[in-house]
């Protein structure tokens, strides 16, 4: 599997996504070319190699040729989605660009639209609108599609720090419509005082990217480095963009991997009764599973080991029903990687009525056939018979018939 995995370690914005790209070998005239498509007046597109605390990288750049002031951008130019959706619909590129480049609109659009409380239809971009981004964005799915990847990775962005001046005023960063784009992206902090991630750079991570973590394991055949506009104290303004082919390990279905957040926390004065309706509460609260463990504390006092494993965007939800529902003054976060058999519930016909049984394959082939406790019990209560009997003769089937 053909893999591209983006070391965001400074961030990401659009020219340093195309400036990556085009470091890795698209070439700018084939860009040129697809992007003169779009029938945009007035501007150029160029890239040349410039140095960032001694990394050679490529600069990407959008050059208009009668730029607005910063102050007409800000408060006069302006395009809506729906024009903008509207344009490139119309305009003779590739299915795959046109889809792509809509969705990434749409993300931008509907995070804009949920910060101002206005429906999509009526979002009016300003810096997004803008010809240069305009340009950024659409480039940057002409460029994917000509790089032919399989999959697209990244390492959870740094964000900077500090505040940048919108149309709509002045902002901490990130700014708010990046801050609703990377929802459900993992993130780092940085004490740069500069915006490391533009709302660009997060639509375009939001799109493309199937998982953020490490790097995978992969056979590395080219690396590229897209410049920003900034200088950092600390580290060189680069994206860095790793291009190769997955090992086996890496090239499993998101269906067999992902990636949990694990909250834990020590409990050794809390009433016993009370933790079944802890347990119940975190499970209705979106746990994907909660469980127990007898744990030997300090003092030498027997204690209990409370676990959570949920969804990334649970975690503050849960983390605050357990400090408020046990009597933990703290607990735990960690991410964890997770392998696990792709699963599907069916339906199998026995002599005891119809039992489901749950399906596990691993690579696409059937490794595991459990049938389902409740639905077992259920048809031993009508037969009078023991549920043992009922799982035998549904695991007899499945095997037969699954």
């Amino acid at each position: 599997m053909k893999l591209l995995y983006l070391d965001s370690f400074a961030g990401i914005s659009g020219d340093m996504f195309l400036g990556a790209l085009l470091d890795l070998g698209i070439s700018e005239d084939m860009l040129r070319r697809e992007l003169s498509k779009l029938q945009l007046p007035g501007y150029q597109i160029s890239s040349r190699r410039v140095i960032k605390q001694n990394i050679s990288a490529t600069k990407f750049d959008v050059i208009e040729e009668h730029p607005p002031s910063p102050r007409l951008r800000k408060t006069g130019e302006h395009r809506s989605y729906s024009d903008i959706v509207a344009m490139i619909e119309k305009r003779a590129l590739s299915s795959g660009v046109k889809e792509r480049a809509q969705r990434v609109f749409r993300r931008i659009g509907e995070a804009e639209a949920k910060i101002h409380g206005i429906p999509l239809e009526k979002v009016h971009f300003h810096e997004i609108g803008a010809v240069d981004s305009i340009v950024d964005i659409v480039g940057a799915c002409i460029a994917v599609e000509a790089l032919g990847v399989d999959e697209i990775q990244a390492s959870p962005p740094r964000l900077g720090s500090g505040f940048v001046e919108t149309a709509h005023g002045r902002f901490p960063v990130p700014a708010p419509a990046t801050l609703e784009l990377l929802k459900g992206i993992p993130v780092q902090s940085s004490p740069d005082t500069v915006e490391l991630v533009t709302p660009t750079g997060a639509a375009l991570l939001a799109e493309f990217c199937a998982k953020f973590g490490p790097m995978p394991a992969m056979s590395i055949e080219k690396i590229g480095y897209g410049a920003g506009s900034r200088d950092l104290d600390k580290a060189p303004n680069v994206l860095r963009a790793v291009l190769g082919v997955a090992s086996i390990a890496s090239t499993r279905s998101a269906d067999e991997t992902d990636a949990v957040a694990v909250i834990e926390t020590n409990i050794d004065d809390m009433n016993p009764q009370l933790f079944g309706d802890v347990m119940e509460r975190l499970l209705e609260a979106g746990a994907l599973e909660v469980f127990l463990t007898p744990v030997q504390m300090k003092k030498n006092r027997p204690g209990t080991l409370l676990t959570v494993l949920c969804e990334r965007n649970r975690v503050d939800a849960l983390a605050e029903l357990l400090l408020t529902d046990t009597t933990s003054f703290g607990v735990r976060v960690h991410e964890a990687q997770r392998r696990k058999l792709a699963r599907k519930i069916v339906t199998v016909k026995t002599r005891f009525g119809d039992i489901e049984v749950k399906v596990g394959r691993l690579g696409g082939k059937v490794v595991t056939r459990s049938p389902e406790f409740d639905s077992c019990q259920q048809a031993a209560a009508r037969f009078h018979i023991g549920v043992k009997d009922v799982y035998t003769e549904a695991a007899r089937v499945a095997g037969e018939t699954v």
